[in-house]
């Protein structure tokens, strides 16, 4: 449990790896401001564009893009939230010597439950979907981005990917592979609040996680402390994190 909060405390250079626009801020937002705020510099690589994603009526534009509207979500979200550096996965910097820039795309997902809670693979998964991807691949791409950036530490998925996004779940094992080449730690954010580990909580910093959010607002509102995703559940916003060192 000490492991965990003695590399947060060390880090200055943090890369968090995720999945898609808005994950950065509903999984790791309070995180992310709480460690820019005393002075961390933060980098965010994001997987996809979250083009699968269900999208808020009337959020995009008419004749705007949506890829290129969530492209600028995930930017404004970033600053909002102290980031410094924020970039996608595949594309210049974020790509394995030796090999072409390519785009990972969303992979979808279907619900398992009837409340909408654990998700898992659907069947509209692309050729260029993240989760058919070779997780080789995908670690090498993070590996080439965290060296550049001089990360001192890598934040990402546990195996069970928050909530069983195919997404997410795929860039687990891959992020750690890629820490674990540069010889940096790792810190997985576990699945379930209070698990094994060591919990971070950051209240102080729900005025910029409300901002943050509301530059995601093709697949959330933000209302008061809660936060309603495009599906219409509604859930408090994430303020507390559970950090643990991979099989510890």
């Amino acid at each position: 449990m000490s492991d965990a909060r003695t590399l947060l405390d060390a880090a200055r250079r943090v890369l968090f790896v995720h999945a898609h626009p808005d994950d950065e801020t509903l999984a790791t937002g309070g995180l992310i401001a709480a460690l820019a705020e005393r002075g961390v510099t933060i980098a965010v690589l994001t997987a996809s564009r979250g083009e699968q994603g269900e999208l808020v009526p009337g959020s995009v534009p008419a004749g705007v893009d949506l890829v290129t509207h969530r492209e600028a979500e995930v930017a404004a979200a970033c600053r909002a939230l102290g980031v410094r550096h924020q970039t996608f996965l595949g594309g210049v910097g974020a790509r394995g010597a030796g090999r072409e820039p390519r785009r990972y795309t969303d992979s979808g997902m279907v619900w398992l439950d009837q409340a909408e809670t654990v998700a898992g693979p659907g069947a509209s998964a692309g050729p260029d979907a993240l989760s058919l991807a070779d997780p080789d691949e995908i670690a090498a791409d993070i590996a080439a981005y965290a060296r550049g950036f001089l990360a001192d530490l890598v934040v990402s998925y546990d195996d069970g990917g928050g909530y069983g996004h195919p997404d997410h779940v795929a860039l687990a094992a891959p992020s750690r592979a890629a820490a674990a080449e540069v010889g940096v730690p790792f810190l997985e954010v576990a699945s379930e609040l209070g698990a094994a580990g060591w919990t971070v909580r950051t209240p102080e910093q729900l005025g910029r996680v409300q901002q943050a959010l509301s530059h995601h607002a093709s697949q959330v509102t933000v209302e008061g402390a809660d936060v309603v995703h495009v599906g219409g559940q509604r859930q408090p916003i994430q303020l507390a994190f559970t950090l643990r060192v991979p099989g510890s």
